[in-house]
């Protein structure tokens, strides 16, 4: 069965002497296509050239994180623009608010936030959500832009069944990453997951990130990398009561037809 991971941050250094082992572990382990993402203007024009060198197996995102919201000025908007009229670069992001570290201004997160939504209008792309401790304004500002947007996803979702309903009814996408294996502290995330329709669904690992806590035996390194969206597929499946080849076939489906991808 295919997968596809649409979170993976394939530029971090962490894959520097092992890049093209990983997409190739990936790849033979079913994980055959992948968004990476973008964080800010260095890592989004470095995800754009990765994704144009994996033609039908790479594609990428460019934005600039809230952490990042203090970069963000007029010129790097045009910067944005011009990375975002490339094919290979499908969404709009990583955007959004995060009020839990707070590494940029909340008002610096919110002008940011507000011109990236504005730019994925122009350029009529989706945009890919980053939220963390900011569910009320997040929901807010988003609402704005309710009908304009030509889609969203919730990347790494991690909330409880009230905020899942509030992204559901503005349309959002849900992407799930291997914080649902966690049976402590992905608590919220595993009541909800059942509560997504199939056809809402994405899957991600946002690696080298939130390594599924229940893999056995644990990565040496504590690494995570796209392969194992296998076993956050499994878990996810689990917790809904469908079968992996089911979430599967729905959550690529969905993936391809969100990000407008090419069949591999």
């Amino acid at each position: 069965m295919e997968l596809i991971d649409i979170g993976s941050n394939l530029t971090h250094a962490s894959f520097d002497d092992d890049r093209a082992e990983v997409i190739a572990r990936a790849a033979q382990a079913g994980v055959t296509r992948q968004v990476v993402t973008g964080a800010d203007l260095a890592s989004s024009s470095a995800a754009a050239v990765l994704a144009a060198a994996h033609p039908a197996q790479l594609w990428s995102t460019a934005g600039v994180h809230p952490h990042h919201a203090t970069t963000f000025d007029s010129a790097r908007r045009d910067e944005l623009r011009e990375l975002l009229r490339q094919p290979q670069v499908v969404a709009v992001g990583e955007c959004g608010l995060d009020y839990f570290r707070n590494f940029s201004p909340p008002a610096a997160q919110r002008t940011a936030f507000v011109a990236q939504l504005e730019l994925a209008v122009t350029v009529a792309k989706p945009v890919f959500l980053h939220q963390r401790d900011s569910h009320e304004d997040f929901k807010a500002i988003l609402g704005d832009f309710r009908g304009r947007l030509v889609g969203g996803v919730a990347h790494c979702f991690t909330g409880d069944a009230a905020q899942l309903e509030d992204y559901l009814a503005l349309g959002l996408f849900i992407g799930v990453t291997g914080w649902v294996c966690d049976e402590r502290r992905g608590a919220n995330l595993r009541d909800s997951v059942p509560r997504i329709p199939s056809d809402r669904l994405m899957l991600e690992t946002d690696a080298p990130y939130l390594l599924p806590r229940d893999l056995q035996p644990p990565p040496k390194a504590r690494r995570n990398e796209p392969k194992y969206l296998v076993h956050i597929a499994h878990t996810v499946a689990h917790i809904r009561n469908e079968s992996w080849e089911s979430v599967a076939v729905s959550s690529t489906q969905c993936a391809v037809k969100f990000f407008g991808l090419k069949d591999s």
